[in-house]
């Protein structure tokens, strides 16, 4: 092991201890590292390497039964209790789609994965190929062990030494004025969508970014909300029991709850869920934006409250509970009026 890493383990271990509650992914923000070097650290004691197909890997997670999946991005962590079954895949992209584990995967960027063994909490964690986090398993009380200690065992990596090899992300493109956009052109497309997962493919054809097609969007599809509204969203559909859908994702997974939420807190910087099978954070300081949107459907119009930081990231997605080929709830049409005035 580099004297580089044992100066980072080091600096790492002197932080958990003058700061037992901070998360691993700040801390590597503190340290200049990346959250995956923190972790390798401690391969040899609390951390295995893992190695092989992280495809067939994620199918046979379902052997473990009832875990915690978790995937995050800076400022918002969803947390959803549930069995990985019924996981598919067409080339690189994937999807779990269960009641209760409900993935979008982009085996694509899946770089490096662990078994990780702390203070009596096991999980798989797996990372990006500049060391970003984008999907954890935990185990829960109801989980099989044997089954967990077999798949780690069976995925363990030959050589335990081999240092991570870490490639960042080019900067994101800088985006294009206002006055470069066909924006009559653009606003027609938006209008003839069908389905609301055409919207990505909209704005990578007219060369608009996210934040960009909120301002640009037709009239009547998208009003610019107060920064609490997400907040605000969150009690309602507690106190009025509207199920909705929460889309909370990074650049390799994009994890969704759909049901009702019943506990909801605000705890330092975050507003929380803190329901039994499903938890929300969300870091509050970092909305930059909210909107309300409409996008058409053959369904009919559907509508999205969309949290933004200050760069234009997308930090989380809320909808009403619906499936394809049923309209959405009037009742979180309504919860989205009352709030909003939209």
């Amino acid at each position: 092991m580099s004297t580089a890493t044992i100066s980072l383990k080091e600096q790492w271990e002197q932080l958990k201890t003058e700061n037992p509650k901070l998360r691993i992914r700040d801390a590597a923000k503190q340290l200049g590292a990346s959250e995956a070097e923190l972790l390798a650290t401690g391969i040899g004691s609390s951390v295995t390497r893992l190695e092989g197909d992280w495809k067939a890997f994620l199918v046979e997670v379902a052997a473990l039964g009832k875990v915690m999946a978790l995937t995050r991005n800076d400022d918002a962590v969803h947390e959803r209790k549930g069995v990985y079954n019924n996981i598919t895949f067409q080339g690189p992209v994937g999807t779990a789609l269960n009641e209760d584990i409900d993935l979008r995967l982009f085996m694509m960027h899946w770089a490096s994965g662990f078994a990780v063994a702390e203070n009596d909490r096991f999980s798989f964690q797996f990372f990006d190929k500049s060391g970003e986090a984008i999907h954890k398993i935990y185990c829960t009380a109801d989980t099989d062990m044997d089954a967990y200690h077999a798949l780690a065992a069976k995925y363990k990596a030959a050589d335990q030494d081999v240092v991570l090899d870490l490639v960042p992300y080019p900067a994101s493109a800088p985006e294009k004025a206002d006055s470069e956009i066909d924006v009559p052109a653009f606003q027609e497309a938006w209008k003839g969508i069908k389905d609301t997962h055409e919207f990505f493919g909209l704005l990578g054809k007219h060369g608009v970014s996210r934040l960009q097609a909120m301002r640009l969007a037709p009239e009547e599809y998208v009003k610019a909300v107060d920064n609490d509204t997400a907040r605000k969203m969150l009690t309602a559909a507690s106190e009025r029991n509207v199920p909705i859908m929460v889309f909370v994702g990074n650049r390799g997974c994009i994890q969704i709850h759909t049901g009702e939420v019943k506990k909801v807190m605000e705890a330092g910087p975050w507003y929380n869920v803190m329901d039994p099978d499903f938890n929300l954070h969300l870091r509050e300081t970092a909305i930059a934006h909210i909107y309300a949107v409409r996008k058409p459907s053959v369904d009919g119009m559907i509508t999205s409250i969309e949290v933004y930081d200050q760069r234009g990231e997308m930090i989380v997605q809320f909808f009403g509970k619906r499936k394809p080929g049923i309209p959405e709830l009037t009742e979180w049409r309504q919860l989205v009026q009352d709030l909003t005035q939209f």
